[in-house]
């Protein structure tokens, strides 16, 4: 396999990144790949050395030497591409790690980035000031900047499990690989270096060479929190304890240590030994008793298991990446302050050396888990996943706003396709133009369209006419196949937007239906049919005139009264009651405007009703009966219309009759 390893720290710089990425080549090209290092150097022009290609950028002192390049590189596109890579492993987010996602890009190459550093520990840099405010502005852009980066690659590895939960508070959906950096457990061996290096070693960082000497190696930065250290030391120099301290390594926070150290009056316990080149450290370790680290920022800690595996009992404070390395009394001691320190460095002292050989020993079976054999296996094995998954990674081609959603068009290789989602998935999940796809998340994206759909269903129904709860989480029950959690989702959704309000539902449809002169009983038949509660019913009746529903009552009375012809006014008063009934209106309501309504020209003209009837009545039954059998069906019918009997008779006397 071909591949590019980008970062903007490389050797000769010493760090734990460097140590990570060394160890990963080295081990890469043990098991037969090619490998090239894409990095940077302080220059104006491109150098190429071998299989490095380093990039032009700018010393930043007051980083540790950090060097700054721009993302842009187009003059060094030609040898990457000579280079025929088949996989780019970014080492870094910014400057070279921006250029290494150009490349994947411009070279269609899967991208795969590990998360070595803690960058909202770094905030201190940019914040000269120390101002609350711009501290936390810088925390949330690191955070926003992390997500942007952790999602545009292919698979992405942390260092640690604390790296990975932290990276998923940012909001990163990509996969994320947990691999330890390994280490070649072979370089840290004590018995490499010889007893004679070490006294030469002992004699150049302190002046009496029989002290117990403790070591931190690493860059002498902020974040490091060495002055931590220093604090502690001053209480062992109260306790004139036979102890050493020896900081290897550089970094912009070096003058400021050494006065301090001065200002404690304690200069002569501590040296300050610069940096050494990489092939050097193992010495420095095995010349040592013990390291001491008090940083918090770790995104994995390699010195911790650099110093574990020369055998040294590692002094640090509690944090996560340190939960199964340092062991109180195994393989290490934690403190929580300065004062701590010294009192676990004096109880260190009173070991017998029967004791201290077996924390040593403890210390390198620690680890021992970190060999870099194991951790290259696992690194390729992601390198072989990214591959596989790029193949299958599709590409957002197309945007398209689409009411309250938007339609993506997906295209790969093999197809293409149009997925709507909603605005809160296009913006949480930072979807964009070119962006591209695994599998895993166009599947998410189908599992949700269903779900869109429904929801664009449920806004076409609600414009076309105005709907309740019930109504719309029925018609999504029995139309659709989405779990009753996706549809309290659309429901709870659109009444977030009120685009559905039970409320004001009952209160639009009272009005309508008082318009159609209903009453109140059928009116809220309606609308418990529709799912209203009954309460909400109650609250919109509340807020009516309380004579509504009686003018309501009489005027649709009023209207019904003329149709009602033919009937004896007895007759008719019962209908119309019936009806009224049937429109919704209380007995109560009826009662009230029966006795309003007048029906003296009913009572005037009912005996001209009553001829009316009899006479239809006879003509209907005459050719079946005749004679006194007529005259009681005639009878019969004209009572059952409710007339009077002294009036039937009456009538019936008017009339003639063919008597048998």
């Amino acid at each position: 396999m071909r591949i590019g390893l980008f970062t903007d720290t490389y050797l000769p710089d010493v760090n734990g990144v460097v140590s990570s990425i060394v160890t990963l080549q080295q081990e890469l090209e043990k098991n037969g790949h090619q490998v090239f290092v894409i990095t940077t150097h302080p220059g104006m022009q491109i150098v190429r050395e071998d299989h490095v290609l380093r990039l032009p950028g700018v010393e930043l002192k007051s980083l540790y030497g950090y060097v700054l390049t721009s993302p842009i590189h187009f003059a060094a596109l030609k040898d990457i591409r000579e280079m025929k890579l088949e996989v780019i492993h970014a080492h870094t987010e910014f400057g070279v790690g921006i250029f290494a996602r150009i490349v994947a890009k411009m070279l269609q190459l899967p991208l795969v980035s590990t998360y070595h550093t803690t960058y909202e520990d770094y905030t201190h840099y940019v914040n000269v000031l120390h101002l609350d405010s711009i501290d936390k502005v810088a925390k949330k852009a690191v955070g926003s900047l992390s997500k942007l980066y952790g999602d545009s690659c292919t698979e992405l590895i942390a260092p640690s499990q604390k790296t990975k939960e932290m990276l998923q508070r940012y909001g990163i959906r990509k996969r994320i690989h947990v691999i330890p950096t390994g280490l070649d457990l072979r370089r840290f061996d004590r018995s490499r270096t010889d007893e004679q290096q070490r006294r030469s070693i002992r004699s150049e960082l302190m002046p009496d060479p029989d002290q117990l000497l403790i070591v931190f190696v690493g860059r002498i930065a902020k974040e490091k929190s060495i002055d931590f250290v220093i604090d502690g030391f001053s209480y062992l120099h109260q306790q004139q304890a036979p102890v050493h301290f020896a900081v290897i390594g550089g970094g912009p926070e070096q003058e400021y240590l050494q006065q301090h150290a001065r200002e404690l009056g304690i200069e002569s316990m501590i040296t300050f030994a610069g940096k050494k080149p990489s092939q050097q450290i193992p010495a420095y370790y095995h010349s040592a008793d013990a390291f001491v680290s008090a940083s918090l920022t770790e995104t994995q800690g390699m010195t911790y298991i650099e110093a574990l595996a020369s055998g040294l009992p590692v002094f640090a404070r509690p944090d996560e990446v340190l939960d199964d390395l340092v062991i109180e009394g195994e393989t290490g001691f934690l403190f929580r302050k300065p004062e701590q320190f010294a009192q676990k460095v004096q109880q260190y002292l009173a070991l017998s050396e029967a004791q201290k050989q077996q924390i040593s020993e403890q210390a390198v079976n620690k680890a021992a888990v970190y060999d870099s054999r194991i951790f290259v296996q696992k690194v390729l094995d992601v390198y072989h996943s990214a591959i596989v998954d790029y193949r299958e990674t599709l590409r957002l081609e197309g945007i398209r706003p689409k009411d309250d959603c938007v339609e993506l068009k997906i295209v790969s290789p093999e197809e293409q396709m149009k997925v709507l989602v909603s605005l809160e998935t296009y913006f949480n999940k930072g979807l964009r133009k070119n962006a591209t796809l695994s599998r895993d998340e166009l599947d998410e994206l189908l599992a949700e369209e269903e779900q869109v759909k429904a929801y664009q269903s449920c806004l076409k129904k609600i414009t076309a006419r105005d709907r309740t709860r019930k109504e719309i989480y029925d018609w999504l029950t029995q139309n659709t196949e989405l779990d009753i959690r996706q549809i309290n989702d659309i429901v709870e959704k659109l009444e977030e937007r009120d685009l559905i309000n039970d409320a004001r539902y009952a209160k639009n449809q009272i009005y309508n239906l008082r318009l159609m002169l209903q009453g109140k009983n059928k009116i809220t038949r309606t609308l418990r049919r529709k799912g209203i509660p009954n309460e909400l019913i109650e609250e919109a009746f509340a807020q009516e005139d309380e004579q509504s529903e009686f003018r309501n009552a009489l005027k649709w009375a009023q209207k019904l009264q003329p149709t009602i012809r033919e009937k004896s006014v007895r007759m008719k008063k019962n209908i119309m009651k019936s009806k009224m009934i049937n429109q919704g209106f209380s007995t109560e309501i009826i009662d009230e405007v029966m006795d309003n309504l007048s029906f003296v020209e009913d009572e005037r003209t009912e005996l001209d009703s009553l001829r009316r009837t009899a006479g239809r009545a006879k003509k209907r039954y005459q050719t079946k009966y005749s004679g006194t059998k007529l005259r009681n069906y005639v009878f019969r019918y004209c009572s059952a219309q409710g007339f009077d009997a002294e009036d039937i008779y009456l009538i019936l006397s008017e009339m003639e009759w063919d008597d048998e």
